[in-house]
């Protein structure tokens, strides 16, 4: 679902739309990322992987296929399911910020179930707020950042940089292809950030 300026504005608000729902509802995330970390799965892999009752599953797989990032790749029984790509670019209005919604960022969000730092940190800064945050997950990867200007840059403590930078480490793991020799910048323990910082 990569979207370029040469589409009709119905079609991207309609797109926009779709994919916000991925970002409201952490379990439709978990879903996606599912089928996308598999490449294809069936109604059947969700209920035994994801650990969800039969109609809640035919209704998730539903819900995505009807708005587009999901879709069918074989109609015979048992149907299979695969992803199509995602990659819009939101901006913004406050602070004229932008970021781009990938699967990376959809994993995330889907992770807010199960991480309450995640969890915590999109209450208080929202969605976009985890989109930046990502971004400066993988930065600090790739040994370009650390937490404490990531903490300067946004304006939160230093302690509160660190805990997302971790609970995002596995996502840039998966999505990402970080070069190891750059890595290792900022490596610590959220145990030894001073007092000081938080």
């Amino acid at each position: 679902m990569s979207r370029t300026s040469n589409r009709a504005d119905g079609d991207l608000v309609r797109d926009f739309l779709s994919v916000a729902g991925l970002l409201e509802e952490p379990r439709l995330a978990q879903l996606y990322t599912y089928f996308a970390r598999e490449g294809e799965a069936t109604v059947q892999n969700v209920m035994d992987n994801l650990d969800l009752a039969q109609g809640t599953a035919y209704s998730y797989v539903n819900r995505l296929v009807d708005a587009g990032v999901v879709e069918v790749t074989r109609e015979s029984q048992p149907q299979r399911y695969t992803t199509c790509e995602i990659d819009l670019t939101v901006t913004t209005v406050a602070g004229d910020r932008e970021y781009t919604i990938t699967p990376a960022l959809i994993d995330a969000v889907g992770r807010r179930e199960t991480n309450a730092d995640i969890d915590t940190y999109i209450d208080r800064h929202g969605v976009a707020g985890l989109a930046t945050a990502l971004t400066y997950a993988v930065g600090r990867e790739r040994g370009e950042v650390t937490h404490r200007l990531m903490a300067d840059d946004l304006d939160i403590s230093p302690l509160a940089a660190e805990m997302i930078l971790q609970a995002l480490r596995p996502v840039v793991d998966e999505h990402y292809d970080i070069d190891e020799s750059g890595a290792g910048l900022d490596e610590m323990d959220i145990d030894d950030i001073s007092a000081d910082d938080a």
